[in-house]
């Protein structure tokens, strides 16, 4: 006699596992634990399998007949279940390989080497579209189904929170997850070219505000007597002093100074410029040398000790194996009174602008700030820049003069 459901929800464990009988092959095993499964008996060249069909009350008694229904018709066109169910568990594990978020963490762990380490590198930023925005709309998706809407819509997703700059950047990097694909021949066309035609404009850059010269004396003098956490004065003086960028005076290790020969040697790893352009003839990336005043000398000496002697320069408050933020200097700068004037890395256009008006050489200067084009050698112009870059910090300390 056919189950009900009734029958199924009553059935309670007993000493030893048995079963209930449904019709056509169909039956519930009650396991000692209470555990009750649903079970379907056929005959296979003059034997008779079984397989499981589900649990219940996961699968309740019309769903599990359904499923008898479709193992019913497999038989009787010849195919045995067993080897549907193992060829349909082997396609889904192909489609699970196979999805966006599949090929999307191939891509990225083919990229992640050639990327800088640098925390809002392209490494970090990639890393965190694909987790907020583009795995979840795309990432189950088989990627030789997703269509250009579906890619406009993860598109959109950004665009809708004002993103725009990451938006073009997560076109770029969609773009490139599916060239990724094509050469692995698990598609033939990419859904996500050509889409900065519909792409939301971008406004135009906002430059970083930097000083002009006339403005520098009321900035030292504020430098020099604004309440602040010494570290922090010495950061931006560092900077002032040098015209590197913030990322590279932060990941800054002391064993990188040379303080008798005057030189900081930066590891190309930190300088993403370095790494696509400055190689030398044996194929290694050199470092990227930056001679130091006595003045810089001093003051890199003197917030080591300052912050504990660690391994970093300028170790982190709270953690001494970690840099500062990124933040501290531009919020002291804040502070100072010249939000929207000036930032951390406003300093190295001041720098710039202020080194061209004095008259010295433009490859010196950008060599200084390593603005490396397709000509750069990194150990050109060392000791030119070292007399400048002294000249510089004799200048600055002139302007504090009484």
């Amino acid at each position: 006699m056919p189950l009900t459901d009734t029958a199924v929800r009553q059935a309670k464990p007993q000493d030893k596992p048995y079963t209930l009988k449904d019709s056509d092959g169909l039956f519930l095993y009650v396991a000692p634990n209470g555990t009750k499964s649903w079970h379907y008996r056929f005959t296979w060249h003059g034997k008779q399998p079984r397989i499981s069909i589900g649990t219940y009350p996961a699968i309740g008694l019309r769903d599990a007949r359904a499923r008898r229904d479709e193992a019913n018709t497999l038989v009787a066109k010849g195919i045995d279940p067993r080897s549907e169910r193992r060829r349909a568990k082997a396609e889904a594990a192909v489609h699970q390989e196979n999805t966006f978020e599949a090929v999307a963490e191939r891509w990225y762990s083919f990229k992640l080497p050639r990327w800088s380490a640098a925390r809002k590198g392209a490494a970090a930023q990639a890393r965190f579209y694909l987790d907020k925005d583009l795995i979840p709309e795309l990432g189950r998706i088989p990627v030789g189904e997703v269509t250009r809407a579906d890619v406009l819509r993860a598109l959109r997703r950004v665009e809708r929170r004002g993103a725009l700059n990451s938006a073009r950047k997560c076109r770029s990097w969609l773009n490139e997850v599916f060239r990724f694909a094509m050469a692995e021949g698990l598609i033939d066309t990419n859904p996500a070219s050509d889409l900065d035609i519909v792409a939301m404009p971008e406004p135009p850059v906002q430059h970083n505000p930097f000083l002009r010269r006339e403005e520098l004396p009321e900035f030292l003098s504020l430098l020099r007597d604004f309440k602040m956490a010494e570290y922090v004065r010495s950061a931006i003086r560092l900077l002032l002093l040098t015209g590197v960028r913030g990322i590279e005076l932060r990941t800054a290790e002391a064993d990188h100074f040379d303080y008798d020969a005057q030189l900081w040697s930066i590891p190309p790893g930190i300088v993403k410029q370095l790494q696509k352009r400055v190689r030398t003839k044996s194929g290694e990336i050199p470092p990227y040398l930056v001679p130091l005043s006595r003045q810089a000398v001093e003051e890199a000496k003197r917030v080591h000790k300052l912050t504990g002697g660690y391994r970093l320069l300028i170790a982190g408050r709270n953690d001494p194996r970690k840099p500062i933020s990124d933040g501290t200097v531009n919020s002291a700068i804040s502070r100072m009174g010249y939000k929207g004037r000036l930032t951390g890395h406003g300093l190295r256009a001041t720098i710039s602008t202020a080194l061209n008006e004095m008259g010295y050489e433009e490859k010196w200067i950008d060599a200084q700030l390593s603005h490396i084009g397709d000509s750069y050698n990194h150990a050109e112009f060392v000791e030119q820049r070292r007399a400048m870059m002294q000249d510089w910090a004799d200048y600055l300390d002139g302007l504090l003069s009484p």
